[in-house]
């Protein structure tokens, strides 16, 4: 089992950014998957998720930002994220859920001028 996430980087505030995980070793299809966020000193928290139907859930604070994704052909998901701010600054990590509960090694994400 391994999840991969990529695409995180340094980016300006107001600018998107979107960054995927690729999921292999598992049925990807059945699972609910989720993006978390680990913010400095910050406990890790749930962003978005999308299951296995496609129905999305989202955090307050990115709601109407970033938008949730997947693509059960090529086994990926997907954040992206619109108008960025200082404080989505975090690590973030994928993770799939359903018989087992698999997380990736984390995605930084930095929004600073």
């Amino acid at each position: 089992v391994q999840l991969v996430e990529s695409g995180g980087g340094l980016v300006q505030p107001g600018v998107s950014l979107t960054i995927y995980c690729a999921a292999s070793g598992f049925a990807f299809s059945r699972y609910t998957m989720s993006w978390y966020r680990q913010a400095p000193g910050k406990e890790r928290e749930l962003v978005a998720r999308i299951g296995a139907g496609g129905v999305t859930n989202y955090a307050d604070s990115v709601k109407g930002r970033f938008t949730i994704s997947r693509d059960n052909a090529k086994n990926t998901m997907y954040l992206q994220m619109n108008s960025l701010k200082s404080e989505d600054t975090a690590v973030y990590y994928c993770n799939a859920r359903w018989i087992g509960d698999y997380w990736g090694q984390g995605t930084q994400v930095t929004v600073s001028l």
